[in-house]
């Protein structure tokens, strides 16, 4: 088991130390006066999310059991992970943009000078016990001692695969600061983290390290981690601000007509990391399609095409009945139907937004070819 810890006594005596911590003291009455806080929960931009499947557990598991389908969401043969190295790394990028995707929903961002690690997951399951739950498919691209020094390590909600105990127990003996949504700095100081390495914000609220200017930006998701979900913390994107260059990072979320008010707050943006994966008709409200992804990332852009789109949340685990390259793929067509320019490293392999921008469709290779039903038929000419 992950570690046990005592709370007293009664069924809440013994959980796993995965499970985290709930919010108290100073930091329950925080959240209580949150304007987002409402009836005893968070609430959604957009007006209220189904955060549960809309099918019985006999249906989802009919659907996940399929045996047509089932062998579609692993790859069939080992992933292309790029050997990321330290030297990698250590050269300064040359435009002041460097974006790596180490997979799943981990991005380190180098942008004007300074390190963002945002939902970093090294954890070989997303899961609060190592011997059960979503196993990588693929091996993080490097060990994460390897990263070198990282300014801010970025969080944007406490599901496991976006917050991984063993990764931020290795971060916590860092020098490291942490942004985090309201509440789940609680987790955090559980497993080590100083308070005053902590900022944890509320949506619309930032906060300023070295010379970038770190904002919590709504999202349509929700949160918990144990077997009681109180829904005391917070879920965010986020969008971050250099002197020269701004990102944005999705991490879950439902797609609403918000996504424009972050981009005329905050963009345009020299690239986004948006989620495309991990989608199903069971769960519309919190998870975007590669279709709305790409929709999501031009109204990021005030409408039209520009910036760099990464997409994230897709080949590490699968989480979803789709098959497990099918974001790639989908994504792709929607980008090349729009002109959007789309970068698509592989895991762990460094590219500059304003470089040249990895495009192989690399999982082809341990794939078989993949049913692409969301094709529109072409314009006849003339029409």
């Amino acid at each position: 088991m992950t570690g046990l810890r005592s709370e007293g006594s009664g069924p809440r005596a013994l959980r796993p130390a995965a499970f985290g911590a709930e919010p108290g003291g100073a930091r329950l009455a925080r959240i209580r006066r949150s304007p987002h806080f409402k009836d005893g929960v968070f609430q959604n931009p957009g007006g209220p999310a189904r955060t549960r499947p809309s099918a019985s557990a006999l249906d989802l598991a009919k659907v996940f059991l399929d045996k047509d389908t089932r062998p579609l969401r692993s790859p069939q043969g080992t992933l292309p992970v790029h050997p990321t190295t330290y030297a990698d790394l250590a050269e300064p990028p040359a435009t002041g943009l460097r974006l790596t995707w180490m997979g799943h929903s981990s991005v380190l961002a180098e942008i004007d000078g300074h390190r963002v690690l945002f939902d970093p997951v090294w954890g070989e399951r997303c899961s609060p016990f190592p011997f059960a739950g979503p196993k990588r498919l693929h091996p993080a691209p490097l060990p994460l001692a390897a990263l070198g020094p990282v300014d801010v390590v970025v969080i944007s909600h406490d599901h496991y695969d976006h917050l991984d105990l063993p990764t931020v127990k290795a971060l916590a003996g860092t020098d490291t600061l942490f942004a985090v949504p309201l509440g789940v700095g609680a987790h955090l100081e559980r497993w080590g983290v100083a308070p005053d390495r902590l900022r944890e914000l509320d949506w619309h609220e930032s906060t300023r390290i070295g010379g970038l200017t770190l904002t919590a930006t709504p999202a349509r998701h929700f949160c918990g981690r144990g077997l009681r979900n109180t829904q005391h913390t917070l879920w965010a994107s986020w969008a971050v601000a250099g002197e020269e260059h701004r990102i944005y990072h999705s991490g879950d979320t439902g797609y609403f007509d918000g996504f424009q008010e972050i981009g005329a707050a905050h963009g345009p943006f020299d690239a986004t990391m948006i989620q495309i994966g991990a989608y199903s008709e069971f769960w519309t409200d919190i998870h975007m399609t590669p279709q709305e992804g790409l929709r999501a990332h031009l109204d990021l852009q005030g409408g039209t095409p520009h910036g760099v789109l990464l997409p994230i949340h897709w080949a590490t685990f699968n989480l979803a009945p789709h098959a497990w390259a099918e974001p790639g793929e989908w994504t792709k067509y929607e980008a090349e139907e729009a002109g959007q320019a789309v970068a698509f490293p592989r895991p762990g392999e460094p590219f500059e937004a304003a470089g040249k921008l990895p495009g192989e469709p690399w999982w082809r290779t341990v794939t078989p070819a993949i049913a692409q039903p969301w094709r529109r038929p072409s314009p006849r000419p003339g029409h």
